[in-house]
This record gives C-alpha cells, sequence and structure tokens, in this order.
C-alpha cells in the first residue's frame, strides 16, 4: 500500500492494517530504521510504579514458591489434579 509523506512528517496508516492490530487512536507505536525500512510496532506504555510493583510481587511469589508455600506444577495435569483435589475438600 502507498501513503503520501505530508507536511511534519505525518503519514497514514491505512483503516485495515489498523483494524487487523486493534490500534485505537492514543495507542503509543514505536518507530526505527531496519536497513533503509522504516518499522512501526505497537507499545504498551506503564507507569513506573505498577512496574515497580509487579517487581515486588514477583520477587515475593519467588521467595514463597522456594519456601514451599506455593506448589510448583511440570505440567496442566498436576495442575488440574490439584485444584480437583482442593475442591473435594
Amino acid at each position: 500500500m502507498l501513503t503520501v509523506l505530508r507536511p511534519k512528517s505525518q503519514i497514514t496508516i491505512p483503516s485495515n492494517i489498523i483494524s487487523s492490530l486493534g490500534l485505537k487512536e492514543g495507542d503509543q507505536l514505536d518507530i526505527c530504521e531496519d536497513h533503509g525500512a522504516i518499522r512501526l510496532i505497537p507499545v504498551a506504555v506503564y507507569p513506573k510504579e505498577y512496574i515497580k510493583q509487579l517487581h515486588t510481587e514477583i520477587s515475593q511469589l519467588k521467595e514463597d514458591i522456594q519456601n514451599g508455600k506455593h506448589p510448583v506444577f511440570n505440567n496442566l495435569d498436576s495442575l488440574f489434579a490439584d485444584l480437583d483435589a482442593d475442591t473435594e475438600e
């Protein structure tokens, strides 16, 4: 598909691409040059506080797993078996 570079270096992304990627106004895109091609990559941006909170929660979960406070499952069957056992009690 062709598009035209407009004043202020703006382009229009075709609506079928917008739809297929589920993009909407306000979404952020990373733009970079890659061997002569321009790449636009949709990105999700989260506040630093949210990321710090997730990091804290993940660190706590890892510690709990090491201390045996949370079971670890090697496959879905063992997970479901454990869930079934909990519901039977």
